[in-house]
């Protein structure tokens, strides 16, 4: 009969008969006790462990009821002679989590999105991260404890997949007297960000093999998403105009073509605003051609030149367009509060889809939005951001004069959250970035948004999430790094 070592602590507040179970086990996974061993009778395993008796029965029972152990009136408790027989281990302590795959699976053929952890004194210029420190936290606080007061029961329960109607309708008239879009809450489906739109609309779209046509300098992860519904990704030149519709046209006539991704107000990265002609060619060529427009307005709300440019679904009579929009500029990434806008018959089979992926959405965070929506405070943060943003794009614009005229040059975006600037030669984009780092700045290359990931003689500079002060010294920071590399004379 073998005798069972177990490590028994009173003052922790695990129930001892819980321990016992614990410990033994941790004996059987572990090889200790093998199939078919038999355990110390109960009063025996109480007097050397130093508990009550029943502690123990209680402890047998629940291995029992587990089917860890069988029990005998008349011979004893042992170990389930079903379970497979597991190899001795010679060390006490559970063994690691294992670092091999026991089985095969289909890894996702794309980088991992890029999170920045940033060091104190770090300074990120991130070419679409928005300025979090104005978010009205208070009034943001309060809306979420109304909601839970008043409608607590009901939130927390299970809701609509396409969202809450109070933030689907205060969207509906958003995108009506802001964007131009008519549209109704059987319209709008809300979404865990941007990202999961798109990645929605992908699987409704595209089947293996379909042609899908994106920006040649564009958004990764939006890639990513339409390569896993199966498509085949063709890449299309982008000019100060955005998307080249020549290009796609040329493309049109050699396959055809499921779907395009774009994003024609503030092309991401370029920033490139698409003219008024483009448009109406590109919604005329997806009718003729019966493919989707997925057009994804990132960053609406700041346009500092005029008026917003119209989204293309504003003008779209034919059903053609997937309208994607986000709230994670407005307010901030981490809420991950996205929308699709489409014709109803599409909006339906992504709630159906989406019912199965992620069953629905945050209710309690949507009746909090819907009630800033309908205070006001949402489109007064708007106001103010776009206030602040404009003025950091024009210190951006000015420290980058007075500092690297001769290093960098832009056309100063009417629009957006970043500057897209071309390095001059001779100088590496990417080792520039590499040194700024060392000087304590992090800001991307053009390698990263280019389809083909080829070196790019291209900057990136985020201007919304740093203050003016934070900027000026990030700037300075950039042409120390570039200091650096130049060369030295020798006298």
């Amino acid at each position: 009969m073998l005798e069972l070592n177990l490590a028994l602590h009173s003052s922790t507040a695990e129930p001892l008969f819980l321990q016992i179970v614990r410990g033994i086990t941790e004996a059987i996974q572990q090889g200790r006790l093998g199939s078919g061993d038999k355990l110390p009778g109960s009063r025996r395993l109480a007097k050397s462990l130093g508990v009550h008796r029943n502690t123990v029965l209680a402890a047998f029972d629940e291995l029992v009821a587990q089917g860890w152990l069988l029990q005998s009136e008349r011979s004893g408790t042992f170990v389930n002679h079903t379970l497979p027989e597991v190899q001795l281990q010679q060390t006490a302590t559970l063994p690691g989590y294992p670092t091999r795959m026991g089985f095969a699976f289909h890894p996702i053929a794309a980088r991992r999105p890029q999170m920045f952890h940033t060091p104190p004194g770090e300074l990120v210029m991130a070419g679409g991260w928005p300025e979090v420190r104005y978010l009205p936290l208070t009034e943001l606080s309060r809306a979420y404890r109304r909601a839970l007061g008043r409608h607590g029961q009901s939130l927390l329960s299970y809701g609509d997949p396409a969202g809450h109607p109070a933030l689907r309708q205060e969207l509906a008239r958003m995108v009506a007297q802001r964007r131009g879009l008519s549209v109704t809450t059987d319209n709008v489906v809300l979404t865990h960000g941007a990202q999961m739109g798109i990645f929605l609309a992908a699987q409704l779209l595209v089947r293996p093999g379909d042609v899908v046509a994106v920006e040649r300098f564009g958004y990764p992860p939006a890639w990513t998403a339409l390569r896993t519904a199966g498509a085949h990704l063709e890449p299309l030149p982008v000019d100060e105009q955005g998307l080249c519709v020549d290009s796609l046209e040329r493309l049109l006539q050699r396959m055809p073509v499921r779907a395009v991704y774009l994003t024609p107000h503030h092309q991401f990265p370029t920033l490139a605003v698409m003219g008024a002609s483009r448009r109406m060619r590109l919604l005329e060529l997806a009718r003729q051609h019966r493919f989707a427009l997925i057009e994804d307005d990132y960053d609406n709300e700041f346009h500092y030149e005029g008026q917003p440019v119209l989204p293309l679904a504003s003008a779209d009579t034919h059903g053609v367009v997937v309208y994607i929009g986000t709230l994670s500029k407005v307010l901030a990434p981490g809420l991950r509060a996205g929308f699709v806008i489409a014709p109803a018959p599409f909006c339906e089979a992504m709630v159906a889809l989406r019912g199965h992926l992620d069953r629905q959405g945050n209710q309690v965070q949507e009746v909090a939005l819907a009630s800033l929506f309908e205070e006001g405070l949402i489109e007064r943060h708007i106001r103010k951001m776009r206030k602040i943003y404009k003025a950091r794009r024009d210190h951006l614009h000015q420290t980058l004069q007075h500092h690297l005229p001769k290093d960098l040059s832009y056309d100063l975006p009417r629009g957006g959250l970043a500057i897209w600037a071309r390095v001059h030669e001779p100088w590496n984009a990417v080792q520039w970035s590499q040194k700024a780092k060392q000087q304590g700045v992090h800001f991307e290359t053009g390698e990263s948004y280019v389809f083909d990931q080829s070196p790019q003689p291209f900057l990136r500079l985020g201007f919304a999430r740093l203050n003016e002060e934070e900027l000026t010294q990030a700037v300075t920071s950039m042409k120390k790094a570039l200091d650096t590399m130049r060369p030295t004379s020798k006298g």
